[in-house]
């Protein structure tokens, strides 16, 4: 059983540090990592699985350079772990599902957890998901569901697709994790387990050697348990990747250095309509918190906010079905109950609705981005509600009835649809006994920076803040 403690342990950034100081051996802090796993996992269900003799060797090459006198990279001898949709070489990447067991293990590494390895960071694992990306709960009926480290009964959902990655943070597992966010798959995890999440500006991030969802609203990034170390870890993820058409060669100031420049004046505004008519009480008061801090009065309407979302359903039911088709036809039985019909349901759409939806796209991408001309931040929920128990079915929002795996992704999917850069900041409402729930930072594109100077009041004002699970 577990229970929330004030007690803050030491995040990435500070373990970083006392690595290349020589407080703490990259060996030891691995040791370290793999014990609280092991007294951990058992409740939570994070990790799938985990990379020992690779994490070793990661682990002593990084005191083999500190030995030597060589400078150590920024995040020298962190552990992390990754949603196994991430290629890890040697490794089958299961996303998820049981049908890619038949296939072969991976030759190489994602750019992502390259970046991360040229980085220091030290790979310890790989973690549950909803089966191939689809769904908002990590309810997998494979691999077990992931299991919420902030509910003393371990009753409620992470959050998904990508809930073992919020998880293990929440749970104190790993100080970074990587994830993938089509329609909410980060932000969703990052607001019902209390951690910072960051879905970046499509196409910042290289998406190469990550299993696909939807090509056409697919991002990768992180989870962090301080907003310091969400900065750092973004940082060095970053990069040009020309094997990676998606990718754009475009770099942000370093985020981590842009944290201390502070509001100077940005432009903060409240998102309402579509925002606050499909949020609870709850998720409406961490939104109120968030605004008090950071000086907002103002609301702004966000353009077919509901359009966005049923553009997004059809293209991601479209592409999703027909990626998986071959395999629909031949191993249908192997598919989990909560994916294979929306899965058949997408390949059967006519294709006019699919390209109607991506048409509406272009022109809901010009309105969301004019807003911007007026507003450098915009503020929204996260998740309309805490943490749903597991096997909840429908939820009541506000007197009407949602299905309760769709409806998660409810303020997140109109969002990604445009694309824009979204920090989730970890927030705790009063009235949901000690259950978080995530604020939304949304910038115009390519303005993480923003989101993130942003979200640093609300850190600094002890609002959003990650707190520690006991085990």
């Amino acid at each position: 059983m577990s229970q929330t403690s004030s007690e803050k342990p030491m995040n990435a950034m500070a373990l970083a540090q006392a690595i290349k100081t020589g407080q703490l051996s990259a060996r030891q802090a691995l040791n370290d990592c793999m014990a609280r796993i092991d007294q951990s996992d058992g409740q939570v269900n994070a990790f799938t699985s985990r990379h020992h003799d690779r994490a070793v060797r990661e682990a002593d090459a990084i005191d083999a350079l500190r030995a030597s006198g060589a400078a150590l990279p920024p995040l020298a001898g962190v552990p992390y772990a990754v949603k196994n949709l991430y290629d890890v070489a040697g490794e089958i990447t299961l996303a998820g599902s049981i049908i890619n067991r038949r296939h072969a293990p991976q030759q190489s590494d994602a750019f992502l957890v390259r970046q991360m390895q040229a980085a220091g960071a030290v790979l310890v694992g790989s973690l549950n998901m909803d089966e191939y990306a689809y769904g908002f709960t990590t309810e997998n009926t494979h691999y077990g569901p992931t299991r919420n480290p902030h509910d003393k009964v371990a009753s409620r959902i992470a959050g998904g697709s990508s809930g073992g990655s919020g998880a293990a943070v929440a749970a104190g597992q790993v100080s970074i994790s990587l994830g993938s966010d089509t329609n909410g798959s980060i932000r969703v995890p990052a607001s019902l387990c209390g951690v910072w999440g960051l879905k970046p500006t499509f196409g910042r991030l290289s998406r190469r050697g990550s299993y696909p969802f939807v090509h056409s609203l697919d991002h990768l990034g992180p989870f962090a348990d301080s907003l310091e170390s969400l900065a750092l870890a973004y940082d060095v993820l970053q990069g040009p990747d020309a094997l990676d058409p998606g990718c754009h060669a475009l770099r942000v100031q370093l985020a981590s250095g842009e944290l201390g420049r502070g509001m100077q004046g940005l432009r903060v505004g409240i998102l309402d309509g579509y925002f606050h008519d499909n949020a609870t009480a709850a998720a409406r008061e961490v939104v109120a918190a968030a605004a008090k801090a950071l000086g907002a009065v103002d609301t702004v309407t966000w353009p077919d906010a509901a359009l966005g979302r049923a553009a997004a359903f059809i293209i991601t039911a479209s592409e999703g079905g027909s990626l998986h088709l071959d395999d629909l036809r031949q191993h249908s039985a192997e598919f989990e109950p909560l994916s294979v019909d929306r899965f058949i349901a997408g390949a059967l759409q006519p294709a006019h609705w699919y390209l109607t939806a991506q048409r509406f796209r272009r022109s809901y991408r010009d309105r969301v981005n004019a807003l911007f001309k007026d507003w450098d931040v915009l503020l929204a929920p996260a998740t309309p509600v805490s943490a749903p128990v597991i096997g909840t079915d429908f939820l009541d929002i506000n007197g009407t009835q949602h299905p309760c795996r769709a409806a998660m992704g409810l303020l997140t999917q109109p969002i990604s649809f445009a694309g824009c850069p979204v920090v989730a900041a970890p927030m705790w409402p009063t009235s949901t006994d000690s259950m978080p729930i995530g604020v939304q930072i949304i910038a115009a594109p390519w303005r993480e920076d923003l989101a993130l100077r942003a979200a640093l009041v609300l850190q600094t004002a002890g609002l959003a803040k990650l707190k520690t699970v006991n085990f």
